[in-house]
């Protein structure tokens, strides 16, 4: 039976209709997937973030993590890349600063952090402090002077009065214990982090708390990025108390506790 007019008056409203809901559906999200942050992160941060990735999606199931790792410096380097990430962590204030114009919003401290000694498993040369790493003959490695340990590690020592000849100087604290764990170096200076990552093949000598520093862990959401939303809530979830928990379990301290 043909349509009446009054049928095919509302007909049209009707195919219009049906016709848009792709279009709200899409605008609401429906298809849009979860959001994927890049976080660039100091090396050292490596077992902490990787259990924090997993706590935070569980509980923002919207927002997956890509962690890449590496020393501050690098990564801070990384803004300057076409596609550089979403968040940067480094392991010092200065890197932070040196990345300036790439950052936005607020840079919290969301951790810190101290140095020790890494020796052999067992100590084989019997190093008792910071004193002893002038021995001659002794195979000393640090961080380059470019990156925050080696930064750290130069306090450490003129804090100490002491000279200090090095075998080499390394890009992260995790590239100085690797050459540690590696035996091609009898000692080096690092974060007390990094040993729990090397088990049994690194011991490591205390430093006292007056000659050590507190290493400051600041964190920023990358300027212009494409989530920057969901990058600021990120490194707002870092300093609560769920996020601190996880950085305390791995040896890291909160902001504002004194080692």
């Amino acid at each position: 039976m043909p349509d009446s007019p009054g049928r095919r008056r509302l007909r049209a409203p009707a195919l219009l209709a049906l016709l848009a809901l792709p279009v709200l559906l899409a605008g609401c999200g429906g298809s849009s997937g979860p959001v994927t942050l890049t976080v660039l992160a100091a090396s050292s941060l490596t077992e902490a973030f990787s259990e924090m990735g997993v706590a935070y999606t569980q509980a923002h199931p919207g927002v997956r993590l890509r962690f890449e790792f590496g020393g501050s410096q690098e990564m801070a380097e990384r803004l300057s890349d076409h596609d550089p990430g979403d968040v940067l962590v480094t392991a010092d204030a200065e890197s932070m600063r040196e990345a300036d114009r790439y950052l936005t919003g607020p840079r919290p401290i969301v951790a810190h952090n101290s140095l020790t000694i890494a020796v052999g498993p067992g100590n084989p040369r019997r190093i008792q402090g910071l004193q002893d790493l002038t021995r001659p003959g002794l195979r000393v490695v640090v961080g380059a002077g470019t990156v925050p340990v080696g930064r750290y590690t130069r306090q450490v020592l003129g804090r100490a009065g002491l000279t200090v000849r090095w075998r080499s100087e390394e890009i992260s604290a995790r590239a100085v214990l690797d050459r540690v764990r590696a035996g091609e170096a009898d000692a080096g200076l690092v974060y007390i982090t990094d040993l729990a990552s090397a088990g049994a093949a690194a011991s490591s000598v205390p430093i006292p708390a007056s000659l050590n520093v507190t290493a400051a862990y600041p964190a920023s959401a990358v300027k212009d990025g494409p989530h920057e939303d969901a990058a600021d809530a990120f490194v707002s979830w870092l300093v609560t108390p769920a996020a601190q928990r996880l950085f305390n379990k791995y040896g890291f301290a909160s902001p504002g506790t004194a080692r």
